[in-house]
């Protein structure tokens, strides 16, 4: 993120693309992340640009006309699609697949948290991932993406249209990056959804800063943990901050620590405006208007619908090569 604090993974901004475009990963420096401490926090951070090692955009390698279409594709477990699986380019068929794999998703997931497993099954990891991946290609071409959500029933098109608008927000502030830079990143696992919503939650309780807007910010930052590098300004975390940022908001934590780290945004977003006017906050977070509709669309689509957030959990991380979208993370 672009955290006023300072907070935003410049590694994500290069790979902005993690929802769509670097969606659920803005890569990149975080306004909140590198803004200085002294002032007022809603004035004092200043426009910072996107960084390289961001998420890139959806692929397009692998997407294509006489793709494969719903959530079936060979090489999968059940009737989850493979890694690869192409993305259909015609609007009607596309709408099928993206209805389909949406509702297998939910299904999905519904079954995951009915179940004692912390860690996602396979089925919900490459049902999120095909999940992604449409909506990185819907967010690159705006008249696929409006043909295509014309022909989804409701509650889905309703998801569709604010996927479409994060990623594509996301992927306009992608910068690309090295090969070099893509060894230099760190990765990781993240921690269980189940753990992390609960001190979103506990975070909500505290600073009256809804948890939804705190996953989508954990999202556009480091993918929910799982880019574990700094930022090119120095950013740090899984909210990326910024050394004097944190210093102000931390609370005496760990800025590694994704508890310390959750607690600290949002004591930095209620600072900064939250929750009587999210724009203010989240733009004192990132100093970009983009950054602040990716982020309220993510928190909007999942306070529609509680599954989008364990959807958006299993998003990978992509980077942006001159070439086009790399993914850093996932199923193979």
């Amino acid at each position: 993120m672009r955290l006023a604090h300072g907070m935003i993974a410049a590694p994500l901004v290069a790979a902005l693309a993690a929802c769509g475009g670097v969606a659920g990963g803005v890569t990149g420096d975080s306004a909140a992340a590198r803004r200085p401490v002294s002032g007022d926090p809603r004035t004092a951070a200043a426009p910072s640009s996107p960084t390289p090692g961001a998420p890139p955009a959806a692929s397009t390698a692998s997407e294509g006309a006489g793709a494969s279409e719903g959530a079936a594709a060979a090489g999968a477990p059940g009737d989850a699609p493979a890694p690869d699986a192409r993305i259909p380019t015609d609007p009607a068929r596309l709408a099928a697949a993206l209805h389909e794999t949406t509702t297998a998703l939910g299904r999905a997931v519904d079954a995951w948290r009915a179940s004692s497993a912390e860690q996602p099954p396979q089925q919900v990891v490459l049902l999120a991932l095909h999940h992604q991946r449409v909506y990185r290609a819907m967010a690159r071409d705006a008249t696929l993406a409006q043909r295509t959500i014309k022909k989804l029933p409701a509650a889905t098109a309703a998801q569709a249209r604010d996927n479409v608008t994060a990623v594509g927000k996301l992927l306009s502030m992608a910068r690309p990056i090295t090969a070099a830079q893509r060894k230099r990143m760190r990765l990781a696992e993240p921690l269980p959804a189940e753990r992390l919503r609960g001190y979103m939650t506990r975070a909500e309780k505290r600073f009256g800063v809804e948890w939804e807007v705190l996953a989508a910010i954990m999202l556009v930052e480091t993918k929910f943990g799982r880019v574990r590098s700094a930022s090119s300004s120095g950013a740090q975390g899984p909210m990326q901050f910024m050394p004097g940022t944190w210093s102000a908001y931390g609370l005496g934590g760990n800025v590694h620590d994704a508890r310390d780290a959750i607690l600290a945004a949002a004591n930095y977003l209620k600072a900064s405006g939250a929750p009587r006017d999210y724009r203010r906050a989240v733009f004192a977070y990132n100093h970009d208007t983009r950054y602040v509709d990716a982020v309220l669309a993510h928190a909007r689509a999942i306070r529609r619908d509680t599954r989008v957030y364990y959807a958006y959990y299993n998003w990978q991380v992509f980077t942006l090569s001159a070439k086009g979208d790399v993914r850093m993370t996932g199923p193979r």
